[in-house]
């Protein structure tokens, strides 16, 4: 089981990028049913929650430092989700990680560990 991340790049303040996660393999081809979320870890803190999609409901979540700039959707493809980020600014330099999990509650899909897959994170640089 793979899921890959991609979009990363650096950027100044005020900038957007669009990061992607992709799933692939025999046991996750498809985040039909899953929960798949966004999280970020800058250099010394802990693994951050940014945002997460329900695939079955299209109901999305954002961190209250993401709101209003970040949008998280599926893409056509059935193993594939985007991320827009709009407003870029340094403190959200960060590598970002996609991961995926099914039968997460509401109140606990800001927790890494309820996840069972991860891709291997893409780095966001953003520039005062």
């Amino acid at each position: 089981v793979q899921l890959q991340a991609s979009g990363g790049g650096m950027v100044q303040a005020g900038g957007s990028l669009r990061l992607s996660c992709t799933a692939s393999g025999r046991t996750l081809n498809s985040f039909s049913a899953y929960t798949v979320a966004w999280f970020r870890q800058a250099p010394g803190k802990e693994r951050d929650f940014v945002a997460a999609i329900r695939w079955s409901s299209r109901h999305t979540y954002y961190s209250d430092s993401v709101k209003e700039r970040f949008t998280i959707s599926r893409a056509n493809a059935l193993n594939s989700i985007n991320m827009e980020m709009n407003n870029l600014k340094p403190e959200d330099t960060a590598v970002y990680y996609c991961a995926a999990g099914k039968g997460i509650i509401l109140s606990a899909q800001r927790t890494p560990g309820q996840y069972d897959y991860w891709g291997q994170g893409t780095e966001v640089t953003v520039s005062s």
